[in-house]
């Protein structure tokens, strides 16, 4: 299900202005400043009025439309700056190109003063659609930009709450309610103009809830066709895209079609297509794509992305390619698609082209980055990690995780010393028959199932590391864990410790734990 996000800014000029011009002392830095409400001003009909105006302009009653003549009798102090319509449109785009990077590939301004984004299928990446508004709510306010975000199954209604019900979080209107939560909102809230939210007031209609029930016939008679397509848009009767923006020095390719397409196959083809010229771009460039984003433009207006890394920048036309064409399986094509783009929203430098330097040698190996690639487009690089060797005498902390392609931690596992393919977190404490002080166990119970051992292996001694917290029992100068491999009466292999040297109580406690199972 479609979801959308409406990020409303709703003192963006005036907020955007004290973003450039703030200074701080440079002996009180902690001292906050004080500041006067301030407003934009543009030139009308030989006078000036008020364009836009800050949260402290908009509590002493200054509203856009009026005069400044009357907006300092509000507020003599009050300052007044000429308005940049121009600066706050190219402010408003950058920062949809900076949430574009972060949140969705289907970003875009909503001029004047707020920002759409399409997040369906992009929750993921925070673990929750919540973690990620939350997230998005957090960055945008630490710009010190005004800022309320909802987020519904419609742009419409989504723009509605945002505006409409002021909350100092997120917003979510949950799938399937956006009927319910734009039928009390007012009728303002369908992005209307003026004259005609006055017009249906002067009708008696107050809420959206009363235009869903009335007659369409002799509304649209009197006010239009704008008017049922606004409403018909909130409700998600009638499609309403949003077209992302781009970073313009982005290598980007495009392909439009004569007649619609809408199979796997015809997908497949043009992304390679698309690939290949991206592949020449990135070359003249000398750089290398981390991510792509492919778009799909419907022919109902609504547009599809699917988005790929890769580990390492790569101009291989055959590697991206099939990168890309796993996910078109997660492409509804709907009643066809007319066109595709292909963007590199994000690159590298490289010094040659993936596997210049191998065959320039004569050497030919596993092409790990491949690996990586197909694996954490697949499932997720959160999921995706590799086990490295580090140093410590105590077992749970002799590995650590790093990197899928990090290869420089660790000079290797010491074969001499094997150790379980399976540890447990945390050691277990089980009760063992065992002949003191350095015979293996004859039988132990581990959760409650007893384990008669048929032969074992052992001890092997490691002194803990006094400096640390051992994590198992409290830390002592001469801490020591005896460890033993056992093989039971089923064929099960087990690694256990006695806490311990068996004999001295200032070496442990003598209990005896299970650490890991042998494969």
């Amino acid at each position: 299900m479609r979801r959308v996000v409406s990020v409303y800014l709703p003192h963006w000029s005036t907020d955007r202005l004290r973003r450039q011009t703030a200074k701080s002392p440079p002996d009180r830095r902690d001292t906050p400043i004080p500041t006067r409400p301030l407003v934009t001003a543009i030139p009308d009909h030989g006078r000036r009025i008020v364009a836009a105006v800050d949260a402290g302009a908009r509590a002493l009653g200054i509203s856009p439309g009026m005069t400044i003549t009357k907006a300092r009798s509000f507020a003599p102090e009050l300052d007044i700056v000429d308005a940049q319509p121009e600066a706050d449109v190219e402010g408003l785009r950058r920062l949809a190109l900076w949430a574009g990077q972060r949140y969705s590939p289907i970003v875009a301004p909503d001029a004047p003063d707020g920002l759409w984004l399409d997040i369906t299928g992009c929750a993921a990446l925070f673990s929750t659609e919540a973690a990620l508004l939350k997230d998005l709510h957090r960055r945008v306010a630490a710009f010190g930009v005004s800022v309320q975000i909802a987020v519904a199954d419609t742009a419409g209604c989504a723009h509605a709450v945002a505006r409409h019900v002021p909350a100092g979080r997120p917003v979510t209107i949950e799938p399937g309610d956006h009927r319910k939560a734009i039928a009390l909102l007012p009728i303002a809230a369908l992005r209307l103009e003026a004259d005609v939210v006055e017009g249906l007031r002067k009708l008696g209609f107050e809420r959206v809830e009363q235009l869903i029930g009335a007659p369409r016939g002799p509304l649209a008679k009197r006010f239009g066709r704008s008017l049922h397509r606004r409403l018909d848009q909130a409700l998600g009767t009638v499609a309403e895209p949003i077209e992302p923006i781009f970073p313009e020095h982005l290598p980007r390719a495009r392909c439009g079609f004569m007649e619609p397409i809408a199979t796997a196959e015809a997908f497949a083809k043009v992304i390679g297509d698309l690939v290949a010229e991206i592949v020449d771009q990135l070359g003249r460039v000398g750089k290398g794509a981390r991510r792509l984003d492919c778009y799909f433009h419907r022919v109902d207006g609504h547009t599809q992305v699917i988005r790929v890394g890769t580990a390492t920048p790569s101009r291989d036309q055959a590697h991206l390619s099939k990168l890309l064409c796993a996910k078109i399986e997660t492409v509804e094509p709907g009643l066809g698609i007319e066109s595709m783009t292909l963007l590199v929203s994000l690159m590298e430098a490289v010094a040659a082209r993936q596997g210049e330097s191998l065959e320039r040698l004569g050497q030919r190996g596993p092409d790990l980055a491949a690996l990586v690639d197909t694996l954490s487009n697949r499932f997720g690089s959160r999921c995706l990690h590799r086990m490295a060797p580090h140093p410590s005498e105590m077992p749970e902390r002799s590995a650590a995780s790093s990197s899928a392609l990090d290869t420089a931690r660790g000079a290797g596992w010491d074969d001499d010393l094997p150790r379980p393919a399976r540890m447990l977190a945390r050691p277990e404490a089980i009760e063992v028959i065992a002949l003191l002080p350095d015979d293996a166990p004859r039988m132990f119970i581990w959760r409650g199932k007893r384990y008669r051992v048929t032969q074992g292996d052992g001890p092997e001694r490691l002194h803990g590391e006094w400096w640390r917290d051992a994590g198992i029992e409290s830390a002592q100068p001469l801490s020591i864990r005896d460890y033993y491999q056992v093989e039971t009466l089923s064929g099960g292999r087990y690694w256990l410790f006695r806490a311990g040297d068996g004999e001295n109580r200032s070496t442990g406690s003598m209990r005896w734990f299970l650490h890991g199972a042998f494969a």
